[in-house]
């Protein structure tokens, strides 16, 4: 018998792309799990799921909601705008068979019938030169982790509520302080590339940085309030580049000489998110992506750094 496992979706309500992924979860090559779907509001009933009205409450919130009204051994959380491929559980159960293991995610793929402008905004996340929000967009070896995204977080129950649950007070950055506490309690988290669920993306360019903006302000704030995850060097980088950007050219104004030198790192830095764009559309065989992700991954790290910034000064932060 197949352990029991509890699929837990937050949402606002639930719309087109919600039932997406109450349907994608019916659909799992699976035999023993139950789907808790945790809208603000009363709802119409969907045969099969367990509706659970929550309020208006944070994402974490309704996710300790669904904890408490589960009755699996392991509990699978997705995003209501994402839906799995049907070996989902069936691959992520298997790495629980280290006992050192605690939780498991995987990639969140772009589907293929989202639109050009949300499949550039997948490329940029998934290129090389966005530094700690790759590995949650592509398809990689598995790895040890330390930051698990909520979209695709599968864990054992017992382990949550050893260590409280998620944070109901920060969204986003609330996968990054459930990933803590696991780590706190001294288990492994893995993620893998056949552990895979399908993410809409937020569209280039409006949308898609609104969301950069948001992980690059928690990040920033997260990095001195959470440093055992957060205070890494490659999330400074973007902060780093507009750093350089606009020290550089006043240095250049002052002295001319500085102007060659400023001139050819940026140089670098352009050919070096050329290239990335490049490795990242490659996959696609879609040129048309090309000028979109290289346009996209320098305002991602533009957008990113400032509010990394932002975040590194600010006192608290508000929901």
């Amino acid at each position: 018998m197949n352990p029991g496992v509890s699929i837990i979706i937050p949402c606002k309500g639930i719309d087109a792309l919600t039932l997406e992924c109450i349907n994608g979860c019916l659909q799992l090559e699976y035999e023993n799990f139950e789907v808790i779907v945790l809208p603000d509001h009363h709802s119409d009933s969907v045969k099969g799921i367990n509706i659970i009205p929550t309020g208006e409450v944070s994402p974490g919130r309704k996710r300790n909601i669904g904890i408490k009204n589960s009755n699996g051994e392991f509990l699978a959380f997705i995003d209501s705008d994402a839906f799995p491929r049907k070996d989902w559980l069936k691959n992520a159960l298997k790495y629980f068979n280290d006992t050192e293991v605690a939780a498991v995610g995987g990639p969140g793929v772009t589907p293929e019938k989202d639109s050009i402008l949300q499949k550039a905004g997948g490329y940029v996340l998934s290129s090389f030169m966005v530094g700690g929000l790759a590995n949650r967009y592509s398809t990689g070896k598995p790895l040890v982790s330390y930051d698990i995204h909520s979209c695709n977080f599968i864990a054992l129950k017992c382990v949550l509520e050893k260590i409280g649950g998620w944070d109901e007070k920060y969204w986003p950055g609330e996968d990054t302080l459930i990933c803590l506490g696991i780590k706190r309690l001294g288990k492994k988290m893995i993620e893998s590339p056949d552990v895979v669920v399908y993410h809409h993306r937020r569209p280039l360019f409006k949308q898609h940085l609104r969301q950069v903006s948001r992980f690059g302000q928690h990040r920033g704030f997260f990095a001195k309030r959470f440093p055992e995850t957060s205070l890494r060097l490659n999330y400074f980088f973007p902060s780093m580049f507009v750093i350089f950007m606009m020290t550089g050219i006043i240095f250049s104004l002052i002295d001319s000489s500085m102007l060659l030198l400023y001139i050819s790192i940026l140089s670098i830095y352009l050919l070096a998110a050329l290239a990335a764009s490049l490795m990242a559309t490659a996959a696609g065989k879609d040129m048309r992506f090309y000028p979109l992700v290289f346009a996209g991954t320098i305002a991602t790290h533009i957008v990113y750094g400032i509010y990394f910034i932002q975040g590194l000064l600010v006192r608290e932060l508000e929901r």
